[in-house]
């Protein structure tokens, strides 16, 4: 298990980011819990809900590796300062991993399944707290064990996991719940809609394999839109067709609630090329495919150290990251996006890069504010995947910074519309300029694109743009005219790392642009670190 002390390195390492006021709670390890504390051993064919019903702070309910239990299974407000612990039983021929290491579905056969044929496998009473699943697959139950019809109605799970209450007061929002280990995945044929619903506070995934959530409706692998947080989000594969992961979408019940105190770390985050309609390994299927990772309604958010791979035009436009408010429904006004801190990610083979909106455009929202995107990689944007437009500003977002990142797009670096930007810090970076440079709807690239769309203070400085035109832009942006005469050490691997070329290319500047490398290879997971760290 993940203990505190573990946690701890992990948290301070993002303080100097932008670290979340809160931060979620864990449960120390069974071993060290007092000597009061049950052992709960449960066969194939014991009643796993009576366990939970009875369970008291400090359990350890131990399931049987290879099993399967059959639900729909609640978790209860067992009461305590202790943590239930759900875990399977100890598989010497497939044993589960050590803690902080990701569980990949090739570890099922270490794992007891948790299964349910309607509704959600796991749900929560009302301040349902304190549970920690260690080691779990949850799925829904085989289609070899139910009819596709009951009734005339199609048997679906929407939820595998809803963490959730009826009117989601604070008094009444789960709390303190933990899933570490474990591989959560959807129905192969039918799709399953969500993963996770992160409405509570003190919830986070970890170390965790989720996969096979798709919908043509929305679909997400890890979904919030009415908790206050904090949650925790750390070294998982994450795989959906609509948003990946996602907070906001939906309009809260409890007035002025934005999800917060977010953190996103070491994960990776794809989409199956078999769900590509023009691909070669496309399998048939017509799934709603939308993005990587969506912000609708989200304050106090920490990106870092994740990879993001696949991703293409099919219901929406191609963006793989969106910072987009939105009162999804109407009903929340009070929705917004800000401080938010994208940093040290690798994002590639994607149609486009990241889209940030300043204000929703159907119903009266807040505003999309401070966001710093720094020291990432992009490579791949566009070509064969789409549009390869890097990044695109609309209506207005507020204090936004771009710096230290590297960029191979094949369309525009930024692309403008709407009311100007205050606030904008676009430096040392290294882009391809690919002639439409710094652009906006009806401007031209270079300064009138910038002096139109950019309110002061504006800093753009110690910029690389390779291929660059004669579009005019602030001194201190240098232009490289072929791509091949900057020191990049193996860029068909992905490794665009630049020498310190002082007397030379980079002969008065400041810094080095682009990527540290360094910086990068140290934040992402050790499973998803590239050859080149």
């Amino acid at each position: 298990m993940l203990a505190v002390a573990v946690l701890s390195v992990i948290l301070l390492g993002l303080m100097a980011i932008a670290q979340p006021t809160l931060q979620v709670e864990y449960p120390a390890s069974p071993s060290s819990s007092d000597s009061s504390s049950r052992l709960i051993r449960l066969g194939p064919d014991d009643d796993l809900q009576d366990a939970l019903n009875k369970a008291v702070s400090g359990d350890v309910i131990e399931l049987q590796a290879g099993a399967i239990y059959h639900g729909p299974f609640v978790l209860r407000k067992h009461g305590g300062p202790g943590w239930v612990t759900i875990t399977s039983s100890t598989n010497a021929q497939h044993p589960l991993p050590p803690a902080g290491v990701r569980v990949t579905p090739e570890h099922a056969s270490a794992m007891a399944a948790l299964v349910a044929a309607t509704g959600s496998v796991i749900s929560t009473d009302p301040a349902a707290a304190r549970y920690h699943f260690i080691g779990v697959e949850i799925r829904p139950e085989s289609r070899n064990r139910m009819p596709d019809y009951i009734a005339g109605i199609r048997r679906t799970i929407t939820n595998l996991v809803e963490l959730s209450a009826s009117n989601n007061s604070v008094q009444t929002m789960p709390h303190h719940i933990v899933f570490e280990r474990s591989y959560l995945h959807g129905d192969p044929v039918q799709g399953t809609r969500r993963g996770i619903v992160m409405n509570g506070a003190h919830l986070a995934v970890i170390d965790s394999h989720l996969a096979d959530f798709k919908s043509t409706e929305d679909s997400q692998a890890v979904a919030g839109w009415e908790g206050t947080g904090p949650f925790l989000i750390h070294n998982n594969y994450l795989e959906a067709a609509g948003e990946n992961l996602m907070f906001g979408g939906a309009d809260p019940r409890v007035a002025d609630r934005t999800p917060s105190d977010i953190t996103i770390t070491g994960n990776h985050f794809s989409k199956p090329l078999s769900w590509q309609e023009d691909h070669v390994l496309h399998d048939g299927s017509d799934w709603s495919v939308k993005n990587l990772l969506e912000l609708k309604n989200a304050r106090r958010v920490v990106i870092d150290g994740n990879l993001f791979e696949h991703n293409w035009p099919d219901s929406q436009n191609g963006f793989a990251i969106l910072f987009t408010v939105r009162n999804q429904d109407g009903k929340s006004p009070w929705s917004l996006v800000e401080d938010v801190t994208f940093s040290n990610n690798i994002l590639r083979r994607v149609a486009a890069g990241i889209n940030i909106l300043g204000y929703d455009d159907n119903y009266a929202s807040g505003r999309t504010q401070n966001v710093r995107i720094h020291n990432n990689l992009f490579y791949e944007i566009g070509d064969d995947w789409g549009s390869g437009l890097l990044l695109q500003l609309l209506d207005s977002p507020a204090d936004i910074e771009f710096t230290h990142n590297t960029a191979m797009q094949s369309a525009a670096i930024l692309s403008m519309e709407g009311d100007p930007v205050p606030g904008m810090d676009i430096s040392w970076n290294v882009f391809m300029e690919n002639s439409a440079g710094i652009s906006g709807t009806n401007t031209g690239p270079g300064q009138h694109s910038i002096d139109t769309y950019m309110k002061a203070p504006v800093t753009i400085e110690g910029n690389v743009l390779i291929g660059a035109g004669a579009a005019a832009y602030p001194s201190g942006v240098t232009r490289v005219t072929e791509f091949d005469s900057l020191p990049f050490i193996d860029p068909p691997s992905g490794d665009y790392r630049l020498q310190d070329l002082r007397g030379g290319t980079f002969d008065g500047f400041e810094e080095i642009p682009g990527v540290n490398f360094g910086q990068l290879c140290a934040a992402l997971s050790n499973t998803d670190r590239p050859l080149f760290c």
